[in-house]
């Protein structure tokens, strides 16, 4: 008996995994903790990779090296099959005797990079519910080789996340959509039946989510949580059309390795209507400006964090600020003030708030996930908002209630110029 047909024969598979064998173009597992999801799918790739030469994608939406991504999981598979002579691995991919190879990718900020994967059989998306709009609309056409599949595993948080509403509440055709919970894995171990149990008798909200893959209402420990429900409540969430006859703000949030992230807003009435909101990474002023132009916007005042004074090597001698200005804008800095400040200043205008549902999706987002941080000593939340993939859009938003509260605050003296600066843009 060859290795191959050892490691089929020994290889066992939940129930509700049997769809892993059965050609559609989508394959969606969701559900809570300990139903075997991701060790099924590792063990059910290995084994087609195998039978054939496949080209395998394993994708998440942010991987900063090969330790974030399933390379490890699939890894202990390969053992456990025994199929340690078939694969040869690697630091950075695994590859089969017949040619087959599993490569690994981050979604997020990454495009080009995603858009050079061409010839992909299947496409494993793992961690999903991270994953975004935006990197689901490049993924997708990517992976367009005839017969080629998507294979897509998560643990749901809110109801309003992109991957749920694409794939559970709105499932396109041709899509094999399966539920997987604890209950369904005969292997469930007892050591997490207790972890179980003890939570479902502590905490059965919490139980639910946990393990039996219910969204949540609201994130733990999410800041705006009140503000965005009573948004939706309210219907402020909705489609929000741009005035042509009121000038538009800008409203940034500057990252060069972690996002800039843009709130553009226009004031009618006694309205805030939020009308856009656009994020990206390593990119400079200008590439921001020039997309900008894109929307066919006229501008009033771009708003800047306290930071955009500070000069920089790679801006050639000159500021963000003096950057944008040279481009014709009119800017405004915001005040350096106390993070919770903002919080209580960006908590103060959300009732006047009007978002669109569509071009603000990402920017909503990252309000409905933004959340305190845990206090590693006493695992209680602190009160510094965890630093993620969405706070900037949050912080962007906090520096509008700044921005609105703008004229009952004394600005203050400009600061040093620092030619050392951690943000490094480039003109």
């Amino acid at each position: 008996m060859s290795e191959i047909t050892q490691a089929i024969a020994k290889a066992e598979f939940p129930l509700k995994l049997e769809c892993l064998f059965k050609p559609s173009r989508y394959k969606v597992l969701y559900g809570g903790r300990g139903g075997a999801k991701s060790w099924g799918v590792a063990r059910a790739l290995l084994i087609k990779a195998a039978q054939s030469q496949l080209r395998i994608l394993c994708a998440r939406e942010f991987q900063t090296s090969i330790k974030d991504s399933v390379h490890k999981l699939l890894c202990d598979q390969i053992e456990a099959l025994g199929l340690t002579s078939f694969y040869e691995i690697t630091q950075t991919n695994i590859k089969g005797k017949n040619g087959s190879e599993f490569s690994f990718v981050g979604l997020k900020n990454n495009v080009a990079n995603v858009k050079s994967y061409e010839g992909v059989d299947i496409c494993w998306v793992e961690e999903a519910q991270t994953t975004s709009r935006m990197s689901w609309n490049v993924l997708i056409p990517t992976i367009r080789k005839e017969k080629s599949e998507i294979w897509i595993t998560f643990n749901p948080e809110l109801e309003t996340d992109e991957t749920y509403q694409r794939f559970v509440l709105n499932p396109p055709d041709d899509c094999i959509v399966t539920k997987v919970n604890w209950s369904d894995n005969p292997w469930f171990p007892d050591t997490l039946r207790l972890e179980k149990d003890a939570l479902k008798f502590r905490d059965p909200q919490a139980y639910n989510v946990v393990w039996e893959g219910l969204c949540r209402q609201t994130v733990d420990g999410a800041i705006f949580a009140k503000e965005m429900q009573m948004a939706e409540l309210d219907g402020r969430i909705t489609k929000v059309n741009y005035d042509p006859t009121k000038p538009v703000h800008a409203i940034f949030d500057l990252g060069w390795s972690d996002a800039t992230a843009i709130w553009f807003l226009q004031f009618i009435g006694m309205e805030t209507r939020l009308i856009r909101y656009i994020e990206g990474n390593q990119q400079t002023m200008s590439d921001y400006l020039a997309k900008m132009q894109t929307f066919g916007y006229m501008y009033d005042t771009l708003w800047l964090p306290h930071d955009a004074e500070n000069k920089t090597l790679a801006g050639n001698g000159r500021s963000i600020e003096e950057i944008v200005r040279a481009a014709g804008y009119k800017t405004k800095i915001i005040p350096k003030t106390p993070i919770l400040d903002s919080i209580n200043a960006a908590r103060t205008i959300f009732v006047n708030c009007w978002f669109d549902r569509d071009n603000c999706h990402e920017g909503l987002q990252c309000l409905r996930h933004y959340r305190y941080d845990v206090d590693p000593d006493t695992k209680q939340f602190s009160r510094t908002p965890l630093h993620d993939q969405y706070s900037h859009g949050a912080d962007a938003f906090r520096y509008i209630g700044l921005m609105v509260n703008e004229p009952r605050q004394a600005r203050r003296p400009r600061l040093n110029l620092n030619y050392g600066s951690q943000h490094s843009w480039m003109s």
